[in-house]
């Protein structure tokens, strides 16, 4: 098991467990996490809190080049607004943990030169599927439907 995509479920399940979204995310640098982050629109009150975006927050200010040399796990397909993060910091790889749940923006991110893998983890998939049986609302207004 790659330990990066399961440090992305294990914030998955933490946002879950504070009574959020369980979408994780981690940015990795040299083989290191440098950043991790889960989404936080609920326990926020925040409209831009998803976990790539917090994962980014918490990964702070650095130099653009080092942007360049990062790949970003993500415990689901990444929606238009973090899509568009991901390429205007130039993170040249993202892993996906599954995109059965929820097709985002990988067409366009491919177009854009990122490089894609997607995983179709059993856990990523089990973790969304329950979530948005219990919760379509709350999943509806985070994809902003």
């Amino acid at each position: 098991m790659d330990p990066f995509i399961l440090a992305a479920i294990q914030e998955a399940e933490t946002g879950l467990s504070e009574g959020g979204v369980p979408i994780g995310s981690v940015v990795v640098h040299s083989g290191q996490i440098v950043g991790r982050g889960h989404n936080r629109r609920v326990q926020s009150g925040s409209a831009i809190l998803h976990a790539e975006m917090d994962a980014l927050e918490r990964t702070g200010r650095r130099p653009a080049a080092f942007y360049r040399e990062c790949t970003l796990y993500t415990t689901l397909s990444p929606c238009s607004m973090c899509s568009g993060a991901i390429v205007l910091y130039k993170i040249p790889r993202v892993v996906i943990g599954e995109n059965q749940s929820f097709l985002g923006e990988e067409k366009w991110l491919a177009d854009h030169g990122v490089q894609l893998e997607v995983m179709q983890d059993i856990r990523c998939i089990e973790l969304m599927r329950e979530f948005m049986q219990k919760h379509p609302q709350l999943w509806a207004e985070d994809i902003g439907e």
